[in-house]
Formats: C-alpha cells, sequence, structure tokens
C-alpha cells in the first residue's frame, strides 16, 4: 500500500495523510490480495469452461468496451449484469465470470461488463463507457433471450460506484429513466463519495480535482427515484469504508421501494463477491430473488 511522508497534519476528517491511505486501502485487512485475485481469475477461468459464453462483445467503439454474455437455457430470462471493481484501474471482465457459475443455472443470463482503465482514460470517460455498455444491453434485451424488465445490476468496490453512478436520471438508457430501465441493483463495499479517495495515493492515476470528485460522486446526485437496492459489505472493512456503506444507506432509504442492507460478518473487501451467485447465503439469496429465481 502506498503512503505519503509527513507531518501528521489532519487532512481529511480525523486522519492525517498516512492514516486516511490506509483507510481507502482495503487489502490493509487481508493477509494477501494476491489470494483473492488469483481466486477471481481461477474461478472464472472454470466457469467458461463450463457454461457457453458470447465472449468479447462489443457495445461500444472502443477497443475495451466488450462484454461477457452468458446466455440463459430459456428466453426471456432475467440477466445479472456484474461490473468488476479494481480503484477503477486493475482488473476487467476476464477475473469476473464467476458469479455466472450459479447464476445460469439457476436459469438467468450473466453479463461481465468491461470498460477502460486510468490513467488511460478519465474517470468521467469510465463512467461514459459502463453507461454505454448497460444501454447496449436494455436494447438488445430481446435479441440476448433477456426479460427488459428483469435487469439487475451488479458491482463491487469501484464497481459498485459504476453501477450507482448508472441510476442517477441524467442519462437515459434506452430512453428510460434508470429506475425504470432496471430491476434493482446490488452494491458490494463501494465507494460513493469520492472527496476523501481525491486526497489519497489511489488519485495519483486518476486526477481528480474538487470538482470532478463531487461530480463524480452519485452520493450527491442522488434521484429522487431509485430501483430496488441491496447495499452489502463485508465484516472486515476500514473505518471509512463502513462509513461510506452507512451513509449511503442512509441517503437512498425513502428513494427506493426496496433497501435490503447487509453485513456479512465472515466476508471481507474481496470475496464478499463470492457470496453474489449462492442463493443459499443471504446475498446470494436476496439477488435470486430479485432476478425472480428460486432460492434454495
Amino acid at each position: 500500500m502506498p503512503t505519503h511522508d509527513g507531518p501528521d497534519t489532519l487532512v481529511y476528517g480525523p486522519y492525517d495523510q498516512r492514516t486516511l491511505d490506509r483507510q481507502y486501502s482495503p487489502s490493509s485487512r487481508v493477509d494477501d490480495i494476491g489470494v483473492f485475485l488469483d481466486e477471481y481469475a481461477a474461478r472464472s477461468a472454470r466457469t467458461r469452461s463450463a457454461l457457453a459464453v458470447r465472449a468479447g462483445v462489443p457495445y461500444g467503439t472502443e477497443p475495451c468496451e466488450t462484454l461477457d454474455f452468458f446466455p440463459a437455457a430459456r428466453p426471456d430470462a432475467p440477466l445479472l449484469v456484474f461490473v468488476h471493481g479494481g480503484y477503477w484501474q486493475e482488473l476487467s471482465k476476464d477475473e469476473s465470470s464467476f458469479p455466472a457459475r450459479r447464476t445460469v443455472p439457476a436459469g438467468a443470463a450473466f453479463a461481465a461488463l468491461d470498460y477502460g482503465l486510468a490513467p488511460a482514460y478519465r474517470l468521467e470517460e469510465i463512467v461514459a463507457q459502463v453507461r454505454r455498455g448497460l444501454d447496449w444491453l436494455v436494447a438488445h434485451a430481446a435479441e440476448l433471450g433477456v426479460d427488459e424488465r428483469r435487469i439487475v445490476l451488479s458491482g463491487s468496490s469501484a464497481g459498485a460506484h459504476l453501477v450507482l453512478m448508472a441510476l442517477l436520471d441524467d442519462w437515459r438508457p434506452a430512453g428510460r429513466h434508470p429506475a425504470d430501465a432496471f430491476a434493482g441493483a446490488v452494491l458490494l463495499s463501494g465507494v460513493y463519495d469520492l472527496e476523501p479517495l481525491r486526497l489519497t495515493y489511489v488519485n495519483e492515476p486518476l486526477g481528480l480535482t474538487e470538482e470532478t470528485a463531487r461530480l463524480m460522486s452519485p452520493l450527491h446526485r442522488l434521484p429522487g427515484r431509485l430501483p430496488p437496492l441491496v447495499v452489502a459489505r463485508g465484516g472486515a472493512e476500514t473505518d471509512e469504508f463502513r462509513r461510506q456503506h452507512d451513509d449511503l444507506v442512509a441517503a437512498v432509504t425513502g428513494r427506493s421501494p426496496e433497501v435490503r442492507e447487509l453485513v456479512v460478518s465472515h466476508r471481507n473487501h474481496f470475496d464478499i463477491t463470492f457470496d453474489l451467485d449462492d442463493p443459499a447465503t443471504a446475498l446470494g439469496g436476496a439477488v435470486h430473488r430479485r432476478l425472480g429465481l428460486t432460492a434454495a
């Protein structure tokens, strides 16, 4: 984890620079982040070998604007979309297939959405790319065998931020309000206010200013209407990630017809995603119910 040297001057709330950097380094709460990244890749490779997949489907003109689509066995199926994390700088759809492992056999389609990474792309461009990908999925739902009324979004960490940005009302996926275009969203261990993050090492490749950090902070731009939400985090999170979770839950209550908050005590920032497709868990059961699947 990078840190900044210097005196113990407070830079945000009660935090000096070194402590704030640590608060926004989720890997500080696990022994070895590589274990989880390797598991993402291994599980995803096994999933692509076991299930039918249309890999690298383009949704835009940039080389990075592609998705992997796992069709359901039957037409008019619900769709779970997954947007990966990595602080907008790491990972890809190639490490994001694993939630299809149980989702597709249970009767839903699955899509892992890719996007460009910083510093090659600004965060504003990444947000626009994810929106284009979701717009493409809504517009092509019928030909994909998907019920356009049952598209559920999910994202982890930076992916949760990108999903929430896609629920703002300053765009219209396939001409519809986001609260109507999507049947729900699952936000896992996300960061929703980027101002404190702007003051950390994470911002070095992002280059956020005070103005762009606020513009890219969905917590400060929530619309009056949101689809049903599941907001979850692991038990082993830093205080700032816990605060971000709590602040979002408070802010979306009353804007969504249903807000399911989950704190999965035995999971951390990285392995909570392994519950996403498991209907025997509280998180996976909530996802399956939102998709209209029968939970085990």
